[in-house]
């Protein structure tokens, strides 16, 4: 559930500050929410439709405080859509008719989230907390809610305009609009489309704050969906919205959550206890709430970890205790504060809807002032606040929460939180322990704060003052390095004029995928040396607690990733420039010299272990998965991996590293601020640090795809999710007309969308997720359409779907040539939007080089028009 901010204004300016709304109705929150985005939308003003056809898009979320709503279109549309907007506030239908309708799409949006672990864990914090709480109640909407309470002799209709009526208010409404156009004339739009937004500032009071959240000295042992065994430790903090230049939760999440040496993580790792740790104040509104703050240490354990519970959370307290026995360190403050300042200098621009979001709910939390840079402040060092908070941090004022899937069935006293089915137990811990835990005998010398980092960017020079504007050279990455070992491409940014730089590289491997045995050595391979290169890649990241919690944010904003992409590694570096090639250094010297050891062998591998065992968990990835394992020539099953995984020992291991690094070609781009030179330098450090031989030619590229015939049909059939797609193979993506081919296909994608959606979706309720766009897999171009339903079996789904492509030659027919020009100009501004940032940019040239199709765009551009 991530939900956020709230549209309109103080009337008559496009930035309004004003509390925040106080809703815990979310049932009819959200009902309301499905009115305004299908009912009201699609019927009266046909806005989703504008949109599609202007090459735009909408969205909305509703949290536990505030919903937002939000839209894109092509600039020259945006005072068309606005007016359409507008009236979502103004005049809204809540036709009686289409109640049962809408009552389905928010039971249909419910049982998305049933099977998940985090929804389910916070639904069970929701439930079990102490009765007259606000948090003590059904924090989503489902069918059961909403007809239940028509049956207690609720009017749903009356209640969801009540809410309308008391809630849609201008004055506690925030309106952020960004556009080409000049403020006056924003500003003049938002005053004649929004001035009829009702005013008003509603008083109420929300009863049962001062009481306790949870039951204090309880643990709850609940049952996992997935293979997987988390403990989380919660701690209730006070409201902290106006310390924002403070940051103290921000602050302790930093030491708490740290991960390099003396921390609680590589404590936990050393001991065989835990693989992952994330610490901080996430950002669901129950846990950054008006009301309170919830601070959660979330930690996956191992097997051994999961008898471990109590030890672990002794440790946590005494690593607290530490924290309490001197003053905060400053210099802790001052790195935070540097890195905050350096990313809002620096920062990456982002998709316009998104930052308008964004902006959106900064106005409901910062002050006019720190609209854009409150969430990057740590302005005002405050030891006596952090001190404050610490306090909180107490055994008494704990929950305690292990999810597992080894959960005791068998258990005395199994209790079932009633919306989501999660069967728990709740056990009292006792007196004595939680004592011990309070006041720790002893500090163990092993955890200590963490060393300064030796990662912070230093250098901001732009490297491209010397560099023409505009030069054929410079327009495009241009191969400097091309020899039987490495392929080298190089692009100078000279668009977005920042320190950054981005280096990939693909490095295909000896026999990396060329058996399950391979395959299998290969990821163990890969994830033992990612949990070796940890300590040294935290440096450079660690969970920044404040926006966006539990995202991984770099602290020297380098970022880093190793992952398998078919029989290849892909290595990725991006972030400041300054320090990116000592990373990389490091990164390849510890891979050089890397050699398993027995203790880690066998955490990490039993985390494969159960990383396979929920591969096909999430129905969406699954017809995914399902697709590939049927288009791919070689592609080896989760479950025949897991079945190779558990026979592996070290010692197969140890055998395998040489020879799979004995061969290796490397295709890498290095793209943004980093002149040809430095881009050659870098290139050298992998001819420094590896002394291997060139892999041959022919083995460079192995993916193959299985070639339908046009009157072939395919059915793949697993016991899943009501779940179908509908693949349509096209034509391998090669030479001019295949380019011609792919506009097309992207230009058909864009005037099926909305009738596809509207139809099986809006009309026929068949499920949440209904899709249908354009497939690129190895280089073969194919179109999917996609239905996932908790209604209807896949059989049904099958036949609604057919009957609807079966009906496309009639849309295609009916659509007028002013609809077919707006589709058609909508796309081309889409394909012409220039990046938002060099994060994009580089992505965009990536997959080009990747996929050897580089440069497409131009060629798509000529065909659209």
């Amino acid at each position: 559930m991530r939900h956020a901010p709230n549209g309109p204004l103080r009337h008559g300016a496009p930035f309004a500050v004003n509390r925040n709304i106080p809703a815990f109705m979310l049932s009819y929150a959200m009902l309301f929410f499905w009115f305004l985005k299908y009912h009201f939308f699609s019927l009266f003003f046909q806005y989703d439709s504008y949109l599609s056809q202007h090459g735009g898009s909408s969205n909305a979320y509703t949290e536990a405080e505030y919903t937002c709503y939000h839209f894109e279109v092509n600039h020259e549309y945006l005072k068309g859509a606005l007016e359409r907007f507008s009236q979502f506030f103004i005049s809204p239908l809540v036709k009686a008719e289409a109640m049962e309708r809408e009552v389905l799409a928010v039971d249909s949006e419910f049982n998305q989230v049933l099977q998940n672990d985090s929804y389910r864990l916070l639904q069970l914090t929701c439930h079990t907390s102490t009765p007259g709480h606000p948090f003590n109640r059904f924090f989503w909407g489902n069918k059961k809610s909403l007809v239940d309470a028509m049956e207690n002799g609720v009017n749903l209709r009356e209640e969801i305009l009540l809410m309308y009526r008391e809630n849609y208010l201008g004055d506690i409404m925030k309106l952020v609009v960004i556009g080409g156009e000049s403020l006056d004339i924003l500003e003049k739009w938002v005053v004649e489309l929004f001035s009829k937004v009702k005013k008003g500032n509603p008083v109420r009071a929300i009863t049962g704050c001062d009481i306790p959240i949870w039951k204090p000295g309880k643990l709850y042992r609940l049952e996992a969906v997935k293979d997987v065994h988390v403990l989380e430790l919660s701690w209730r903090l006070p409201c902290l919205h106006k310390e924002y230049l403070k940051k103290p939760e921000d602050y302790l999440a930093h030491l708490l959550g740290h991960e390099g040496s003396g921390s609680l993580l590589f404590f936990f790792k050393a001991k065989g206890w835990a693989t992952s740790l994330s610490a901080g104040v996430g950002d669901e509104g129950m846990r950054r709430s008006s009301i309170a703050y919830v601070f959660v240490m979330s930690i996956n354990l191992t097997y051994s970890g999961v008898e471990r519970i109590f030890d672990i959370i002794g440790f946590v307290y005494q690593y607290i205790k530490m924290l309490y026995q001197s003053a905060p360190p400053e210099w802790v403050f001052k790195e935070l504060q540097d890195i905050g300042n350096m990313e809002f200098r620096f920062v990456d621009e982002q998709p316009q809807d998104d930052y308008a979001a964004e902006l959106a709910e900064n106005l409901l939390f910062y002050s006019e002032e720190h609209i854009i840079y409150g969430e990057y402040a740590f302005k005002q060092w405050d030891p006596k606040l952090i001190e404050f908070v610490l306090s909180y941090f107490s055994p008494k004022n704990m929950r305690i929460d292990l999810l597992s899937k080894s959960f005791n069935k068998d258990s005395q006293g199994i209790l079932c939180e009633p919306w989501f089915g999660t069967s728990y137990v709740e056990e009292d811990i006792l007196s004595s322990i939680l004592e011990l835990w309070g006041d720790s005998p002893h500090i163990d010398p092993s955890l200590h704060l963490p060393l300064k980092n030796e990662f912070i960017p230093k250098d901001f020079l732009i490297r491209n003052a010397n560099v023409l504007q505009n030069s054929v050279n410079t327009n495009y990455p241009k191969c400097i390095i091309d020899n039987p070992l490495m392929k080298l491409w190089h692009k100078i940014d000279l668009t977005f004029n920042v320190p950054r730089a981005n280096a990939y590289f693909l490095i295909t491997v000896k026999d990396g995928y060329s058996s399950l045995r391979t395959c299998v050595l290969t990821e163990l391979f890969v994830s033992l040396l990612k949990d070796e290169l940890n300590e040294i890649i935290y440096q450079v990241i660690y969970p920044m607690m404040g926006k966006h919690p539990m995202i991984m944010a770099g602290v020297a904003k380098l970022d880093t990733s190793l992952s398998i992409i078919g029989h290849k590694l892909e290595l990725r570096l991006y972030g400041f420039n300054d320090k990116l090639s000592t990373l990389l250094s490091k990164i390849l010297t510890i891979a050089r010299n890397f050699s398993p050891k027995i203790d880690r062998f066998k955490v990490i591998k039993e985390d494969m272990e159960r990383s396979l065992k929920n591969v096909n968990m999430k129905p969406l990835s699954h017809s995914t998965y399902l697709r590939l394992q049927v288009l791919r020539e070689k592609f080896w099953d989760a479950d025949e991996k897991l079945a190779c995984l558990v026979k592996l020992s070290l010692s197969e291991l140890e055998a395998f590293i040489p020879i799979l690094l004995s061969e290796l070609h490397v295709e890498g781009l290095c793209h943004g601020n980093l002149l040809e030179n430095e881009a050659t330098n870098i290139s050298d450090i992998f001819n420094n640090t590896f002394s291997m031989r060139p892999l041959p030619l022919g083995l460079h590229n192995q993916d193959r795809v299985l070639c339908l015939s046009s009157n072939e049909s395919l059915v793949k059939s697993m016991p899943v999710k009501n779940e179908v797609e509908l693949y349509f193979q096209i034509e391998q993506d090669k030479g001019s007309k295949a380019t011609q081919l792919t506009a097309i296909t992207d230009l058909f994608g864009n005037i099926v969308h909305e009738p596809c959606y509207n139809q099986l979706r809006t009309k026929e309720q068949l499920g949440y997720v209904v899709e249908c766009g354009p497939r690129m897999t190895y280089r073969v171009l194919g179109f999917c359409f996609r239905v996932q339903s908790s209604n209807y079996n896949p059989c049904y789904l099958h036949q609604r779907i057919d009957n609807f492509v079966g009906g496309l030659p009639d849309i295609l027919e009916k659509l007028d040539d002013e609809s077919f020009e707006n589709h058609k100009s909508g796309l081309i501004a889409n394909k012409l939007e220039k990046d938002p940032s060099l994060l994009y940019e580089t992505e965009r040239y990536w997959t080009q080089i990747v996929d050897k199709r580089f440069p497409c765009l131009q060629l798509s551009m000529k065909f659209l028009s």
